[in-house]
């Protein structure tokens, strides 16, 4: 087990079962979150026993940076290596008062999103809670004095098919002894998992983007093809479920595809899915990636679909294109993981 995979209720269970106080889980956490180091002989307040268990049972080694590529914009994209030897990527956007950290779940993915660089990888990994979190750890190392104000789980993978490291990596993002977030900073989105999204509405406060991307099930098929197994009527119903009894809303991810999914059409279909639940719309400008046919929507197209929507009361925004030189935007994360057929696939 490593030093990081461990929330508050697991270092209270883990310092039980050593017969060490409890109250040491808090210490340890602002030792990792607030004064940012893993080495269990810098944590001064901590007994010799209790330095000595951790340095014998819990591994200390993080992942490493193994490449850094910043955008004009300021948008920054880290190649990152793992104990294991696999890569992921994370990026970080700065804007205004707001810095945004990107994050993967998964090295690859197994959902094969047809207008994703990350789909054409297959799935590598499932990252574990520490894998996640030293993402955090790491960027906001590399970007002092700037701060990390939003997470959002919009890298490479699927989050809610990896729950078991995803439930403890939000606790440690959410909890005051860790990084001590807002859960509306936290983002999870999700491509559809149904019964993930109800479980996630039980064990985290977090925030909901759906990857929608299409709004009729014979179109979405093609684009998403977890669609078959999650149909638009199922995710609705989850979604309803996800937002009732609460003030929560979910943001509908939606990208741009010219000719695909961008006509007036397909935004009053938009609509009828929208009114249903508590939500906000975020169309997202297609980025380009090597091998996929797809083409980004003009900005005429783009405004009128958001004009249609906005007319029907539904809140629209359009997402602002950022990190798209370095092949740091939606949709382009793809690392230098081996896919399925063991070629290897460089995203930077």
């Amino acid at each position: 087990m490593h030093i990081l995979d461990l929330d508050f209720p697991g270092w209270q269970g883990w310092l039980s079962k050593h017969n060490q106080p409890s109250y040491r889980a808090k210490q340890i956490m602002q030792w990792l979150y607030k004064h940012g180091t893993t080495d269990p002989d810098q944590m001064h307040n901590i007994s010799k026993q209790c330095q000595q268990l951790i340095a014998q049972e819990l591994k200390q080694n993080l992942p490493k940076i193994v490449s850094q590529h910043t955008a004009s914009d300021g948008t920054k994209k880290w190649l990152i290596q793992l104990s294991t030897g696999q890569h992921l990527e994370t990026v970080y956007i700065p804007e205004n008062k707001r810095g945004t950290l990107c994050v993967s779940s998964q090295v690859g993915c197994a959902l094969a999103c047809s207008f994703c660089a990350t789909g054409l990888m297959g799935l590598n990994k499932n990252l574990k809670t520490h894998e996640i979190i030293a993402q955090v750890w790491l960027a906001h190392a590399a970007i002092k004095p700037d701060k990390i104000t939003n997470i959002v789980f919009m890298g490479m993978g699927e989050p809610l098919m990896n729950e078991p490291a995803l439930y403890p990596a939000l606790n440690i993002l959410l909890d005051d002894f860790g990084f001590g977030l807002a859960k509306s900073k936290v983002t999870v989105s999700t491509s559809g998992i149904v019964p993930a999204i109800r479980r996630l509405k039980d064990n985290s406060e977090c925030a909901l983007a759906l990857s929608l991307h299409a709004p009729n099930d014979d179109l979405r098929d093609q684009l998403v093809p977890i669609n078959k197994k999650y149909p638009i009527a199922e995710l609705i119903k989850a979604c309803k479920e996800y937002t009732q009894d609460s003030k929560r809303h979910i943001l509908i991810e939606y990208l741009m595809l010219k000719n695909v999914n961008d006509q007036q059409s397909h935004a009053k279909q938009l609509i009828n899915i929208a009114s249903q639940f508590r939500c906000k719309v975020n169309l997202i400008p297609y980025n380009s990636v090597p091998g996929i046919d797809y083409v980004a929507s003009d900005d005429a197209s783009v405004y009128a679909f958001q004009s249609k929507l906005k007319s029907a009361g539904i809140i629209t925004t359009v997402r602002k294109q950022r990190g798209d030189p370095i092949a740091a935007a939606c949709g382009q994360l793809a690392g230098m993981a081996k896919d399925k057929t063991n070629k290897k696939i460089v995203g930077d």
